[in-house]
């Protein structure tokens, strides 16, 4: 017989009314049925909790209320998730229709394997889309920038009864969680090489500011276990390429 493991989907948000009902469709709307979907709401003051209750059919938990931040409703969420894996989608972004699908069937391949993700499409304001695709860069993912997609990763529960999000960090929480999973078990990681979530660009990492965000990422790196001299480095190589980095960025959000 087959076996279809339980997973839990965790959508944050906080005055989300603008994109929930897409996120919350997409869930809903997945290949793949065997799904506990929850969301986390922070206490909105907008039309998301009318939202939510709409479609209480469609979702197995909910709660409503003040928390301290986007890492700490999502820790929320991984409390109350009971799935073997757990993924997390945020309100503004949207799975592809097969995206739990291919992850179930990397995961009855690969046994051992303890976190999986995958391609996205990234989305600009024009509603353009363009895929991003997974480079298996350890220098790159140690030394300057997030290169796994963290919208697509799918996450044994095991693991989160070992490790939270680090809620004193505002945008590099989930660098610093797959950066200590990468040092230190690099070969539990499994990466499906097709895009399964749709990635609104413009997020928390994308208001910080230049002093804050190497802050955050120097802290980030030490929390995961590099070495002040490898944190160090990354910070400088941060600080040469940030001008080339920028006006790539800007290129490649405007899809030019």
């Amino acid at each position: 017989m087959k076996y279809n493991p339980l997973v839990s989907i965790i959508t944050v948000v906080y005055n989300g009314e603008k994109y929930l009902q897409q996120t919350i469709d997409s869930v809903n709307q997945q290949t793949y049925k065997n799904i506990e979907y929850i969301i986390i709401d922070g206490k909105s003051t907008d039309g998301t909790l009318d939202i939510i209750k709409r479609n209480e059919s469609k979702i197995t938990k909910w709660i409503s209320e003040p928390d301290n931040g986007l890492y700490d409703a999502m820790n929320k969420g991984i409390r109350m998730a009971n799935g073997e894996l757990i993924g997390t989608i945020n309100s503004d972004d949207w799975y592809e229709l097969n995206a739990v699908e291919l992850v179930i069937k990397s995961y009855q391949k690969n046994k051992e394997a303890k976190v999986f993700h995958a391609n996205r499409y990234d989305v600009n304001s024009n509603n353009y889309k363009k895929e991003y695709r997974f480079k298996s860069s350890s220098f790159k993912f140690k030394y300057f920038s997030m290169t796994f997609s963290h919208p697509s990763m799918f996450i044994k529960r095991e693991i989160y009864q070992e490790y939270v999000y680090n809620t004193h960090l505002k945008s590099y929480s989930d660098y610093e969680f797959i950066l200590k999973l990468y040092l230190g078990r690099k070969n539990k990681i499994v990466h499906i090489p097709a895009p399964i979530v749709n990635f609104r660009l413009g997020g928390i990492s994308a208001q910080m500011g230049f002093y804050e965000e190497i802050k955050e990422a120097f802290l980030a790196r030490r929390l995961a276990g590099m070495s002040l001299i490898e944190s160090v480095f990354a910070l400088c190589l941060k600080v040469v390429l940030s001008p080339m980095v920028f006006i790539k960025n800007k290129l490649k959000n405007g899809f030019i």
